[in-house]
């Protein structure tokens, strides 16, 4: 067995080598950790939804804790005010406000509402079926429901039902990851205080709304009409509003012949739900 000694001799005297090279260049080639970074990061709720304009979680603690003074404690709007005044006791600073969101879709095409022209065998996601005629509906404009949302959102918060895309505002946080995915882009960040949305999104004339969907805005500006704020207007065929100007009184809603305008309930405080 002698000749097996001299290999083996070397292969451990090699190991001890490289393990104290690899020590000292962990050593020596080490980044700083910046603690406020990762208390920041594990207050965080890890959707790297991109909602605070950073690429994800990690960026945007590392962003606080190098420029306290720059970078504002409030932008995570899935953590809300809970997640910013965390942040900001370990910054030191005062709390700031999170204007919470939650997301809308412009649809109300349900499929007894709506009907489709085709039989699409394809891939099924709303972004393949999209690039194919415009979709399988008879309306251009409405949500294809292939559920390219549903997939995307980390909190379960939106779900495909009888052919529509639906939002449970109770669960949703606003993080628009929904809406960054829909091809038809009919998904609305909106803040949670605004209670007053319409649910359609077809550029169509009236006439031909109400052929392809019982439940499409016609255009008849009766809303328009109604609004003593001066906060809805029938742009591009079918009824948009101004959140600015917009009271949550519901009178557009009540006017509506097509039950597109919805009033939602006042918004609940939701927990914070960490996803990673």
């Amino acid at each position: 067995m002698q000749p097996f000694i001299a290999p083996v001799v070397l292969t451990i005297v090699i190991a001890f080598i490289a393990s104290g090279l690899l020590t000292l260049a962990a050593k020596f080639m080490a980044v700083p950790v910046d603690e406020r970074a990762v208390a920041i990061r594990g207050e965080l709720p890890g959707a790297n939804c991109g909602a605070c304009g950073f690429a994800g979680c990690d960026d945007y603690a590392a962003a606080l804790a190098a420029d306290p003074e720059g970078v504002k404690s409030n932008l995570c709007v899935p953590g809300a005010d809970g997640v910013a005044a965390a942040i900001a006791a370990i910054l030191g600073q005062e709390a700031l406000d999170v204007v919470e969101q939650v997301a809308n879709v412009r649809c109300s095409g349900l499929c007894d509402a709506t009907k489709t022209e085709m039989d699409y065998q394809g891939l099924k996601t709303c972004a393949a079926v999209k690039s194919f005629f415009g979709g399988p509906g008879v309306c251009k404009f409405g949500c294809i429901g292939f559920g390219d949302c549903e997939r995307a959102c980390p909190y379960g918060a939106i779900e495909v039902c009888n052919g529509l895309a639906k939002v449970n505002r109770e669960v949703c946080v606003g993080c628009g990851m929904c809406a960054s995915v829909c091809p038809q882009k009919i998904i609305d960040i909106i803040p949670d205080v605004k209670r007053v949305f319409v649910a359609c999104s077809s550029a169509d004339p009236g006439r031909v709304t109400k052929d392809l969907c019982t439940a499409g805005c016609i255009g008849c500006k009766l809303c328009e009409k109604e609004c003593k704020f001066d906060a809805i207007h029938v742009v591009n065929n079918h009824a948009v509003i101004d959140y600015d100007k917009c009271k949550n009184c519901g009178l557009c809603a009540k006017k509506c012949p097509k039950k597109v305008i919805h009033v939602y309930p006042k918004p609940t405080v939701k927990p914070v739900v960490k996803v990673g």
